[in-house]
């Protein structure tokens, strides 16, 4: 009876894994009731590791090669179950593979503002994103901190916890700095490089490798994000006179193209209004007696917008050339300078 069911049991020559390019890091050879045999092979390909786990307990690895399996190549194992100088056959164990292959183009983000404190804004909320890559490194804390005994371990099931852990680490990073969002917006390589060293640390506790983090945009909630919009634009503008006749100027051309605009207010105009008196209304204010040079900021936007409208009215009217409205355009505009 004994002879027939060593017959009947199914031995193991070759231990092999060929991936199908899932995703999978981790994978577990099927045993089933079958057992390994003295001499029987083991093929590890190039980008895979393998690990064999008895009862339970990490024996021996094996990097990329071809492995005949025997006391010498199996130390650990041969120890653990207690084999002298001959090598059992047939033994049981648990053999798992792991791919060692780079992970590319793993999208990180924060899928809600985080909250920060920034040395120019006070507290805010940011949002970032970016890619990192990675590869397994270490099988044995791999196994013992992320697979476990799950036949299979994809890539999808660990992107959550990576990602998780990388958004925590930004934000502790951010918090140490005590620097600025604009000068991490402005300085997003650096930023992902520090981001990258901070993370190595916790990568290589899950027996992964960091290759590469970068951070490819960095910004705040629309609504902050105007505040900040605004806060650059005046510091662009700096001389809000200057930035005043630059939105006179402007509203112009756009008022001239509505119904209500430049060219309705010129239609209410009497014809009989001369190209004198509405100058003269328009430069009364604007100069001091006796010809003297116009007083700074004497006409407000508004006043010099209406005399325009008026003006402009002139030239719907053809009381007025286009030139000459141009020239008092101009010269108007020099007032709010």
């Amino acid at each position: 009876m004994a002879l027939m069911d060593f017959i009947k049991k199914q031995f193991i020559d070759i231990l092999q894994w060929t991936e199908d390019g899932d995703g999978t890091l981790a994978w577990r050879f099927p045993m089933a009731e079958m057992e390994i045999q003295n001499g029987a092979s083991l093929t590890v390909r190039d980008s895979q590791m393998a690990l064999f786990v008895n009862e339970g307990t990490v024996a021996d690895a094996f990097g990329p090669g071809m492995y005949k399996l025997t006391t010498q190549t199996l130390p650990v194992l041969t120890y653990l179950k207690n084999w002298d100088k001959l090598f059992e056959s047939p033994f049981k164990s648990d053999v798992y593979f792991f791919s060692t292959r780079t992970q590319l183009d793993q999208k990180w983000g924060t899928p809600n503002p985080i909250t920060i404190r920034d040395k120019e804004f006070g507290i805010v909320r940011m949002r970032a994103f970016g890619i990192y890559s990675y590869h397994l490194t270490d099988p044995k804390a791999f196994y013992q901190k992320i697979s476990g005994t799950r036949d299979v371990y994809s890539r999808e099931e660990l992107e959550g916890q990576l990602r998780n852990t990388i958004v925590a680490g930004m934000t502790d990073l951010f918090g140490e700095a005590g620097g600025s969002f604009v000068d991490m917006a402005a300085n997003q390589d650096e930023f992902g490089q520090a981001m990258m060293h901070k993370m190595q640390p916790m990568f290589a506790e899950y027996g992964l490798s960091l290759d590469t983090l970068v951070v490819q945009n960095v910004s705040l909630p629309e609504e902050l994000q105007k505040i900040l919009d605004q806060k650059i634009g005046m510091n662009m503008i700096g001389d809000m006179q200057r930035f005043t006749q630059y939105q006179v100027a402007n509203s112009i051309p756009d008022a001239a193209k509505n119904e209500g605009g430049l060219a309705a207010m010129g239609v209410g105009l009497g014809a009989g209004v001369g190209f004198g008196q509405v100058v003269g209304q328009a430069m009364g204010a604007a100069m001091q007696p006796g010809g003297a040079a116009p007083v700074a900021a004497a006409m407000s936007a508004d006043e010099v917008v209406a005399t325009l409208e008026k003006l402009h009215g002139l030239v719907e009217k053809g009381i007025l050339s286009q030139a000459e409205f141009d020239a008092k355009k101009a010269e108007l505009l020099k007032k709010l300078s």
